[in-house]
Parts: C-alpha cells; structure tokens; sequence
C-alpha cells in the first residue's frame, strides 16, 4: 500500500482519488476550493457520475480516502503525488497551465527526495520538461500519464482502462506507476513524456473528428435520400473504422474535445506544421450547430423570431450533469439570439444551479417544456426522451414539428 496525495478534488482528481482507494493506497485528496472540500468531507459529491458517490463515501469510513485544503501536512508523507488540476482553454486556443504551476513551490518545499508525480492533467506536448525545470528538483521525477476518462462512465473506465500511457525520463518510474497500477488489467505502453502528452491530445481530436465525419455524411444523406443508421452501421462493421462515435448529432462538445482540439492547433501553431485538416474539423462542427437552427426555421410555417421552441436535453452528453461548452446550449442561445422563447427540460439540471441559462425558460417536466411550443429540439439522448408518450404531448404543442438530432 502506497501513500498517495492527489492535487485537485474536480472531475478527473475526484475520481482518481477514489479509484486509488478502491485498489488499496492511501489517498489524500487535496484542493483550494475550500467549499468543495467542506462538501466532500461531508459525503456530499455535486458529479453526477456512477458509482462515485457510494466509493467515495465507502473508503471515507474505512480511511483511506480523505480531504482537505492543507498540502503542507500530506505532501511530505507521500509516495508520490497526482496532479489533477484543470488547464481550461485560453483566449487564443492554448492550455492555462497557472493551476499547475501554483502547486509547484508547495511541491519544491515539501515533497521528499525520491518521490515522484505524476501528471494526469491534459497539457501540451512539452510540459513535463517545462515543469521539471521550475521544479528544479532532479531528485523527484515527473510522469507523464494521461487519462482517458468518458463522463458517465469515469469509474468503469479508470478500472478497466483500453491502455495506461507512462511517459518517463527513467526506467525506475516507469516500473513504480506500473506497481502502482499493478491490479489494473490493461496493455502498457512505455514511452517518453512528450509523446505521452500528445497521445491524450491525438486521441481526443479523433474522436472530434470521427464525430464531425459522422455527422457530415448525415448531412449528405438529407440531400440524396440515404439513411444515415445504416450508413453508419455499414462502415462500422469495418473493424478499420469501428462504430463508435460514428452516432450524428448536434456536434462535439464538453470540457474536453473543444479545448484539447484547440490546444493541439496552439501547439502546431509554434511549428512549421500544417494542421489544416484540425482547423477544418472545428468549423465543421460550427457548422452543424448552426445547421440544426436553419433547419428548423425551413421547418417551421412561422417566422423564427416569436416562436416558441422546447430543447429536450442541455447536457453535452446523457449520464452527466456537465454543461461545458454543450452543443445544446449553443443551440438554444443561437434561438434566443433570433428572439425565439425556448423552454428547456434536462434531467440532471437544476435551473437554480445554473444562471447561465438566463437567456431559457428550464422547467421541471418534458411535458411543460413542451407544452404550446411551435417545434420541440431532442438535443441529449437521455433515454426518458426514447419512451416519452408524444401522442398525447402532441395535443399540448402549438406546432407538430420534433427535430431529433439524436435519433
């Protein structure tokens, strides 16, 4: 059993914590928000993510998962130390590495000789060797290792993870994190920081740009008359190509895919690279967004401005309560911009939790949403919108237009 403390109690820091819990180390989770802190030692997780909840409440009782805002008191007794600290996008494109770098003298001033730190935070190809040199501790070792976590599935995917990405300097750290991971059952693949780093960013802009293909080719099949499933079906059975994230929709969003496909653009941006297929991808999906507004203004008998619209689903994504750059929230601020009143029904969303969605109406039921709306928008497919009784609905809309983007 190692002793472990992780910087940074979000998304990625929360679950990390308590998956290191659950395979029997010591974990301290420490974080600067000392609000969030209050909550976790109380047992209170505002992710809504699987399984979360009832780990971490589980290895509170038994010890080995605690909280604080204190690093000076669990740094100094740690094996290693994890940093998962957010590096949210800039103005132009690049990571805001301030929340890494804040941690570093704590880091300097506390952490032992031999130990090591590992880094699960996204960052630009380069920031190991950035950060060893502020660090100036050759006596501590900085790894890179990259998660690859999909909301809704955070738990099952730390656990049971495709691949473990350690980018090292030296064979002995390598050798020490996959110890570390010893009870994870997954292909490791060694390789050295730089690499590591550009592994999480490569990965993330695939999957943007499998989507952005996805929902290019839905959008040729409107004007032919092909069927996008079974187009989609088709390639997929291609084990070259695979089905997932072959599913057309509204367009790719969320805290990641945005920010890491705009962060790789900045990293080649400082080389002679040519990333024209990168850029492209990003006004692809503009596009897609502002397609799902043009085609229901076709649809509609009525002008756009002074119709009524209801937006079933805010999240990026079901299973989650993250509205990070939702594609539907794009979608439903372009309305409003037009002057139409939206309505807007989320399982997950709390319309007191969320001011920035003052320019909608949330309600507390699908059927409100819908009620005397000219057109209702599908945006998230949560599976309540799947088994929902349109027939009567129907009788309560104004218009008789649904739009599925999900579907």
């Amino acid at each position: 059993m190692e002793t472990v403390t992780v910087l940074g109690a979000g998304y990625v820091g929360l679950t990390t914590a308590a998956c290191l819990a659950h395979l029997g180390h010591r974990v301290h989770a420490i974080d600067a928000d000392a609000a969030r802190v209050h909550r976790l030692q109380a047992g209170e997780i505002d992710l809504l993510e699987p399984e979360l909840s009832e780990m971490v409440r589980a290895h509170q009782q038994t010890g080995h998962l605690s909280f604080s805002t204190d690093p000076g008191s669990w740094i100094g007794v740690s094996d290693a130390v994890f940093l998962c600290l957010p590096t949210p996008a800039c103005v132009d494109g690049s990571a805001d590495l301030a929340a890494v770098r804040s941690w570093l003298p704590h880091l300097r001033r506390h952490l032992p000789p031999g130990r090591r730190i590992i880094l699960k935070s996204t960052v630009p190809p380069g920031t190991q060797r950035q950060l060893a040199t502020i660090l100036a501790r050759p006596d501590i070792a900085i790894i890179s290792n990259p998660e690859f976590l999909r909301e809704g599935h955070a738990i099952h995917d730390w656990l049971n993870p495709d691949r473990i990405i350690i980018g090292a300097d030296e064979p002995e750290s390598t050798r020490y994190l996959s110890s570390l991971y010893a009870n994870l059952d997954a292909p490791v693949v060694e390789t050295d920081p730089t690499s590591a780093e550009l592994i999480k960013y490569a990965a993330n802009t695939f999957l943007a740009l499998k989507i952005t293909y996805a929902n290019t080719l839905a959008e040729l099949c409107e004007h032919i008359g092909a069927n996008i499933t079974d187009v989609r079906t088709g390639i997929g059975h291609d084990p070259r190509i695979g089905n997932a994230y072959l599913d057309a929709g509204p367009g790719w969003g969320g805290p990641c895919l945005p920010k890491d496909v705009h962060a790789l653009i900045s990293t080649g941006a400082r080389t002679p690279a040519e990333l024209g297929l990168i850029h492209s991808i990003i006004e692809a999906n503009a596009h897609h967004q502002r397609r799902v507004v043009t085609l229901l203004e076709q649809l509609l008998p009525r002008p756009l401005a002074g119709a009524r619209v209801a937006l079933l689903g805010l999240t990026f994504k079901a299973a989650t309560n993250d509205l990070r750059d939702s594609p539907a929230l794009h979608i439903g601020r372009r309305l409003a911009a037009c002057r139409v009143h939206v309505t807007a029904y989320d399982p997950a969303i709390n319309a007191s939790a969320t001011p920035e969605l003052d320019q909608l109406t949330l309600t507390a039921t699908a059927a409100v949403a819908i009620a005397d709306a000219d057109a209702v928008l599908v945006l998230t497919e949560w599976p309540e919108f799947a088994t929902l009784p349109w027939n009567n609905l129907a009788h309560d809309m104004r218009g008789d237009i649904v739009l599925d983007t999900r579907g």
